[in-house]
């Protein structure tokens, strides 16, 4: 079983010439969701993710070496411009990663990122993020260390990426991942993402995501602080309980094709995410009206229609429509006359299933 010493870098080399990467990382949508935690980011239930293929993080990383090792030394760039708030997320990251890559404060980073999509859409960023500059950050692990294989390269960066934020573990490599130990899962750990390893029913090939920006706000309540609020929540148990069993259920479904058994698991997930939100103590809401009008609207065209599309849900209003490339014409036609009406200025995100990270 791997642990986490795997991961402590033990190659003599600590430093070399000054040098720069590229690398773009998606966001992911998890159909069997994570909710709730444990200390170093280890998560209380497993969970599967689509990886999405338009909606990214592209993320450079010059460094050149230092000899005043003493601390962090970075600036943070956000489409060319500095972002000082985000330092401190970065600060916090490179802390708790410092243990498996002695070789930071041997540089100054210089770190420009940029969002493919909207800025403050309503979008995660931070799994897109995260991910994008754990890769950079191994790109300089494999210069240091040349001999290092692909495999551990991207275990690693699933690794770090999930110190930085937990679901950014699930936008390193793969179209499906899943994160967490899952017994009929082989491979799958609490540490990192690993790719579905089954082969899946060409019905999910290309499979479409499209993103309905209800609430482009910030949301009221932290993603960090809703997971806490799993600790001493009446229903925590039962629900890491049935995230097990979903997971296999959403196992076999995708190795079938079964579309109708597909969107009822994936529709309840999403509800039930948001339920742990409405019986925690403090409760909250992260839905908005509009978010139910989607919701009632897909379920009436759905039943008219006999059309496979269902919705799921982030901790945030805003509504992932999923269905198959074969329905994307009736389904963009749906959604541009009957759904776009709810989104914040009619906006939406056209988007379907991709592979994961990319060097640029």
């Amino acid at each position: 079983m791997i642990t986490n010493n795997y991961f402590i870098y033990t190659h003599n080399q600590l430093t070399t010439a000054a040098g720069k990467s590229t690398w773009s990382a998606p966001s992911n949508i998890a159909l069997v969701k994570y909710w709730g935690k444990k200390e170093n980011q280890i998560p209380a239930n497993p969970s599967l993710s689509f990886t999405l293929n338009n909606c990214k993080t592209i993320t450079s990383v010059a460094y050149e070496p230092t000899t005043d090792n003493g601390t962090f030394q970075f600036d943070f760039l956000f489409e060319n411009k500095p972002k000082e708030d985000f330092k401190p997320k970065i600060n916090t990251f490179f802390k708790r990663i410092e243990s498996y890559c002695p070789y930071l404060k041997n540089f100054h980073f210089t770190i420009n990122s940029q969002n493919t999509f909207p800025h403050s859409s309503g979008i995660a960023s931070s799994a897109s993020g995260m991910s994008a500059l754990a890769m950079n950050i191994m790109s300089l692990e494999k210069r240091l260390n040349p001999n290092m294989s692909d495999a551990y390269f991207y275990e690693k960066a699933s690794f770090l990426a999930r110190l930085g934020s937990g679901s950014a573990c699930r936008s390193v490599k793969g179209n499906v991942v899943v994160w967490g130990k899952q017994q009929d899962i082989p491979e799958s750990s609490d540490l990192f993402g690993v790719s579905f390893p089954f082969p899946m029913h060409p019905v999910f090939n290309n499979f479409q995501d499209t993103i309905l920006l209800v609430d482009k706000g910030e949301k009221q309540v932290s993603s960090t602080l809703g997971h806490d609020l799993m600790h001493n929540h009446p229903f925590a148990a039962q629900r890491f309980e049935q995230a097990h069993v979903n997971l296999t259920q959403l196992k076999n479904i995708l190795e079938t094709g079964n579309l109708t058994e597909f969107i009822a698991l994936v529709e309840s997930e999403a509800l039930t995410l948001h339920a742990m939100m409405l019986t925690s103590m403090p409760y909250f809401i992260l839905m908005k009206p509009n978010t139910l009008q989607i919701i009632n609207k897909i379920w009436e065209f759905r039943k008219a229609t006999n059309t496979p599309v269902c919705f799921t849900l982030d901790a945030g209003a805003n509504v992932h429509v999923l269905y198959p490339e074969a329905n994307k014409e009736t389904v963009l036609h749906f959604i541009e006359t009957e759904l776009a009406a709810f989104c914040q200025n009619k906006q939406f995100i056209v988007d379907y299933m991709g592979n994961g990270a990319e060097e640029l």
